[in-house]
């Protein structure tokens, strides 16, 4: 069968087992090639936020900020974000489709998140409160990281994961999901309002990228 006709297939169906998608050429190369690339990106980080927290940043006289009390609700932001994620992993074991749409997303997001907070250098909020991530030694290495701000990767992340759901009930859970989590950032200001608000506009972006990719 040519490759030609291999890829017709795998766009006529929506929901693709692994099975079938592993004998198509075309899959197993964006496959292999995001999770590449997200390597070369998580081999990166630490050395790019190392810089980005020794530089000077601009600070923000953000009023939402200044009116929320800062408390640290690291453990309420985690039981939020990392269920939805182990969640979205369960559904990708069946669904070969929305692994390339959350890959190629995600690996499109940390690219893009990587130019915005180098071309918006902004100054770490007041109060903020350091987020206890048990996960953060994989991109941040030992360091304490606080001017990864514009945009919010948490927000963008979580949202992008309830757009390649597929159950309506189960986006909705997850888009909820979001705004609790955005809300919780601000609590612990770990980031501006600004930061959390623009998060799913981008994703929504980076959702629709990786869509194209995994039906092209």
């Amino acid at each position: 069968m040519s490759l030609h006709m291999d890829s017709d297939q795998y766009n006529a169906s929506k929901q693709l087992t692994w099975r079938f998608a592993w004998h198509v050429p075309a899959f197993r190369i964006k496959l292999f090639l995001g999770i590449f690339i997200m390597a070369m990106i998580t081999f990166y980080l630490q050395d790019f936020f190392s810089f980005v927290q020794s530089r000077k940043g601009i600070p923000v006289n953000d009023i939402v900020l200044n009116a929320l009390p800062a408390h640290d609700v690291s453990c309420l932001i985690f039981l939020v974000l990392y269920p939805a994620s182990m969640f979205l992993f369960w559904r990708i074991k069946d669904n070969s489709t929305m692994c390339i749409t959350f890959l190629w997303g995600y690996v499109i997001l940390c690219i893009v998140r990587m130019c915005t907070i180098t071309m918006v250098p902004l100054d770490a909020p007041n109060n903020l409160i350091h987020l206890s991530d048990p996960f953060s030694i994989i991109f941040y290495g030992t360091n304490q990281i606080t001017k990864d701000l514009f945009f919010s990767g948490h927000t963008a992340s979580l949202f992008l994961i309830g757009l390649c759901l597929e159950n309506k009930r189960e986006k909705t859970i997850v888009f909820v999901s979001t705004v609790i989590l955005a809300v919780l950032l601000l609590i612990q200001h770990v980031h501006y309002t600004a930061d959390v608000i623009a998060a799913p506009f981008f994703s929504y972006i980076f959702w629709y990228l990786g869509k194209t990719i995994a039906r092209f």
